[in-house]
């Protein structure tokens, strides 16, 4: 199971890449795999600013829609549109050409919060 050592991770299965304040977002592949086939994400939020934890969008796949929850507080500002064409990117390539969204993050301390891949690795049992 690729679980990048690089990234901070979710119980909820986003992991999170911080550069100066603004960070990017994806689903792990533990969580793209268990979903199976993406064939839509839906982002709606994009430049609002919303809390760690609420609901930033969904994505579906061939037998459900899964919501997607946000890791630190801040303000999405960039959703990844290739994925309005080709959401399978998100099976193919997870921790890069599939990221989801990028916000602009309220408290950049709050990253230091996130699972390390070690803890993330314990919870998934990998």
């Amino acid at each position: 199971m690729n679980i990048p050592s690089n990234l901070k991770y979710t119980k909820d299965h986003e992991w999170v890449s911080l550069e100066g304040d603004v960070a990017t977002v994806g689903i792990t592949h533990f969580a793209q795999k268990e979903l199976g086939d993406i064939v839509y994400v839906e982002v709606e939020t994009l430049d609002q600013t919303l809390e760690k934890d609420e609901v930033f969008g969904t994505v579906e796949a061939v037998k459900t829609v899964s919501d997607l929850f946000l890791p630190l507080a801040g303000e999405i500002i960039e959703f990844n549109d290739n994925l309005e064409s080709t959401p399978e990117t998100v099976n193919s390539d997870p921790y890069g050409a599939g990221w989801m969204i990028k916000i602009k993050v309220t408290d950049v301390a709050d990253y230091d919060s996130l699972l390390s891949s070690e803890a993330y690795k314990e919870l998934i049992g990998a």
